[in-house]
C-alpha cells in the first residue's frame, strides 16, 4: 500500500482569523482547507509545512508549537496518508497565489462563524479548527 505524508499550517492573526485555501483540480468543485501539502524527499515535516503555506499564500511564517498528527485511509485511490499540523506565526510576506500545482484559487482569513459553515476539503478538521 502507498502511503502520502505531509503537513499542514494553522495560522491565525491578530483578529483570530484563520489563513485558509480554496482548492479544488479544475473538474472538482472547489473547497477550503489550512495550506497543507506533501513532503519532499529528506524534508522533515516542519520544513515542508512553510514552504507549502508560502507556496500556497505567499506568507512566510515560523513554526510555533506542534499541533497533532492525523492518519487515516483512502479506499480510492488505496493510500494511507499522514499529516503533521502546525501551528505558525506570520513573520512576513503578503497574500499572494504562488501555487505551482495551480490547484490554489482563493486565499482568505475566515472567523469561527466563517468556518462553520465552509465547504470543507477535509470536515474533520472543522472541530480542532474552530477550538
Amino acid at each position: 500500500m502507498n502511503k502520502w505524508t505531509g503537513s499542514a499550517g494553522i495560522c491565525i492573526n491578530e483578529e483570530g482569523k484563520l489563513l485558509m485555501v480554496l482548492q479544488g483540480a479544475p473538474d472538482e468543485e472547489k473547497t477550503w482547507s489550512v495550506p497543507s501539502g506533501g513532503r519532499e524527499v529528506d524534508e522533515t515535516y516542519q520544513a515542508c509545512c512553510l514552504r507549502e503555506v508560502e507556496e500556497e499564500t505567499g506568507y512566510q511564517t515560523e513554526v510555533s508549537q506542534f499541533i497533532k498528527v492525523k492518519t487515516g485511509y483512502y479506499n480510492q485511490p488505496q493510500l494511507a496518508y499522514e499529516v503533521h499540523y502546525f501551528l505558525l506565526n506570520k513573520i512576513a510576506g503578503q497574500m499572494n497565489i504562488q501555487d505551482p500545482d495551480q490547484l490554489i484559487y482563493e486565499i482568505a482569513w475566515k472567523s469561527i462563524e466563517e468556518i462553520r459553515s465552509l465547504k470543507m476539503d477535509f470536515p474533520e478538521d472543522r472541530t480542532f479548527l474552530i477550538l
